[in-house]
């Protein structure tokens, strides 16, 4: 489960800390209040493609950290395992975006690749979108759902 956003100097936000409580969370709001930006700072943390334009007019960086607390038989912690990376507790996803186009990513504040960050995050979330049923038409996903 996601328990804690951070985000800093990305696109309009200067600094946001959400923390999220088991259940349901709904981010809602009018047009313009924001919410595609939340979740473009989350996607940047789930290992999706930087961009220096994410980084907030003005600073030389911006930073997005994401906290999970998941079971231990989660399957976000055998890539871990897998990769080196040490386990004690949240997974913990940072990513740190320039405003020149260069990026640096973190997990469980390690320094990683891009395509681990990747990975972790799809083994953790997935974000759907209006009119997005990816993994409903994916027939490798139809076991697992059911599972």
């Amino acid at each position: 489960m996601l328990s804690r956003l951070s985000i800093r100097d990305i696109v309009l936000i200067e600094k946001l800390d959400i923390d999220f409580l088991p259940g349901l969370s709904v981010l809602t709001g009018e047009t313009g209040a924001g919410k595609s930006i939340l979740l473009d700072a989350l996607s940047l943390a789930l290992g999706a493609r930087g961009d220096a334009s994410l980084v907030r007019h003005g600073v030389a960086q911006g930073q997005v950290i994401a906290v999970f607390d998941v079971p231990r038989n989660h399957p976000a912690r055998a890539l871990l395992a897998e990769n080196d990376i040490e386990d004690d507790g949240d997974i913990i996803l940072r990513r740190v975006q320039t405003a020149d186009g260069r990026t640096r990513v973190f997990v469980n504040d390690q320094p990683s690749s891009v395509t681990l960050m990747r990975d972790v995050g799809r083994a953790l979330v997935e974000i759907h979108g209006q009119h997005d049923e990816r993994a409903l038409v994916d027939p490798g996903a139809h076991r697992e759902l059911l599972d």
